[in-house]
């Protein structure tokens, strides 16, 4: 019997998985891998958050595996090495695996096919395992990538998309290939203590809860801080345990307002996949530069401590950061009020909040996280890049009663809408608990020195 090695990397499922159905045509047997890159660990980017989501998602693809009567293998190294090593110890003759969109990605494909063409094997890349739509589907007359979503949209929203495909029932697995024990989260040190369960199993559950209830008024209440009313499901589009195409597939066929805005968030994460796919300098430099003299995290040590910390005074960014710390996740309204107090506000580089959100987004990935504080930054594909937004004017819209700031920052919880948002004009015996600090920075003075800037740019 044929024998084909399966590549699981940011694709942890079995539902709607083309690069194992394809591996199993033809009755063939299937060593599902995944390989602890060494690589990505000695980056940094392998953040406890993520590692210990990571283990639950390999474990229940494990699960089920044995289901179907197989078993996934992990191992440990360099993923060619890994790779090329389970293909020899498994005589297989093709590999299969995801497309990505990231340089390091590129570069590893390459590595990995190279390598595999001197055993006599064959690698197959498969796009549409992570995207809906593929990076280089969609491209202008006049360029090999839309900088700008709306005419992105337009045409992502005109693409067939392929059939979702159902999990396989078997999964045979050969004999003899080894592999380490299974990671957990247990042990793992500096995880969120409320940081969500992974899995496909987890990932499904929330998606049916979601459909059934949650994305029909997703359009009015999005950007409710307080009422939580999105899908959380984007640390299961990035560990690839639900399928971005299953996903658009079913929010289509619930329809409506809801159903629409959910789908256009799809197509973000699409547009900025094919944006570093063109660009992968983007995931450290400019897009489009706009000269800024940014302070540096040394420059500005105790403006970006008080940050990281939740201590800035302004109680909607106090509570976004800590809500970021306490679960390694945090409401996407409340993710652009940060990051533009970080870089427009406190006028800091917005590489040092990119980087600070990677240590601890269980959904941090190079695409939409750096890509989105560019969007903020202005340097990115925003086409207002000079807009500052005003956490307490935010604040006042989208946590209008004041219940996201209290849940977060219990030292207001006695102050009511709308002077929660604004402690430090409460004073004498109504001023607010004496360990909430002042703010860090007036607002109009921290606006008028990022225009500054910019007009110097």
């Amino acid at each position: 019997m044929n024998v084909s090695v399966v590549l699981f990397t940011s694709d942890l499922r079995l539902h709607d998985h083309p690069p194992l159905r394809a591996a199993i045509e033809g009755s063939r047997q299937v060593v599902p891998l995944f390989v602890r890159d060494r690589a990505v660990e000695g980056s940094g980017f392998a953040a406890p958050n993520r590692l210990a989501f990571l283990a639950d998602c390999l474990r229940d693809l494990d699960a089920g595996l044995r289901e179907r009567g197989g078993r996934l293998v992990v191992r440990s190294g360099d993923v060619v090495e890994q790779v090329c090593g389970a293909a020899a110890q498994a005589d297989a003759d093709e590999v299969h695996m995801a497309a990505d969109v990231s340089g390091y990605a590129h570069r590893r494909e390459e590595r990995l096919r190279r390598a595999l063409e001197g055993q006599g094997v064959r690698l197959h890349v498969h796009d549409t395992v992570t995207t809906a739509v593929g990076p280089g589907a969609v491209t202008p007359t006049s360029a090999d990538h839309f900088a700008v979503f709306t005419p992105y949209f337009r045409h992502w929203s005109r693409q067939a998309l392929r059939d979702t495909l159902g999990a396989p029932r078997a999964v045979p697995v050969p004999d003899g290939v080894g592999s380490e024990e299974l990671p957990s989260r247990g042990g793992l040190a500096g995880v969120s203590e409320g940081l969500a369960a992974g899995g496909e199993t987890e990932g499904r559950k929330r998606l049916m809860a979601w459909l059934r209830g949650g994305i029909t008024g997703y359009e009015d209440s999005r950007d409710d801080l307080a009422g939580d009313a999105t899908s959380r499901l984007s640390p299961h589009l990035h560990f690839g345990t639900l399928s971005p195409i299953e996903l658009v597939h079913r929010a289509r066929r619930a329809g409506g307002p809801g159903a629409e805005a959910f789908v256009r968030q799809l197509a973000w994460r699409d547009f900025h996949r094919q944006v570093l796919a063109a660009r992968p300098e983007v995931a450290t430099a400019d897009y489009r530069t706009k000269r800024d003299r940014w302070r540096s995290e040394r420059t500005a040590r105790e403006d970006v401590a008080a940050w990281r910390e939740g201590r800035t005074g302004y109680p909607v960014i106090d509570a976004g950061m800590r809500q970021l710390r306490y679960e390694g996740w945090m409401h996407n309204r409340c993710r652009l009020l940060t990051a533009s107090f970080l870089a427009k506000t406190l006028y800091v580089d917005w590489r040092v909040g990119a980087r600070h959100f990677l240590d601890l987004l269980v959904d941090g990935d190079v695409a939409n996280n750096q890509l989105n504080w560019q969007w903020v930054a202005g340097t990115g594909t925003d086409t207002r890049p000079n807009r500052v937004l005003n956490p307490v004017t935010q604040a006042r819209r989208h946590d209008p009663d004041g219940a996201y700031v209290r849940r977060w920052v219990p030292e207001l919880a006695h102050i009511e809408a709308p002077l929660v948002h604004e402690p430090w004009k409460l004073r004498g015996l109504d001023r607010a608990a004496p360990d909430y600090p002042e703010p860090i920075v007036d607002l109009a003075d921290g606006l008028a020195r990022f225009r500054q800037a910019r007009e110097r740019g």
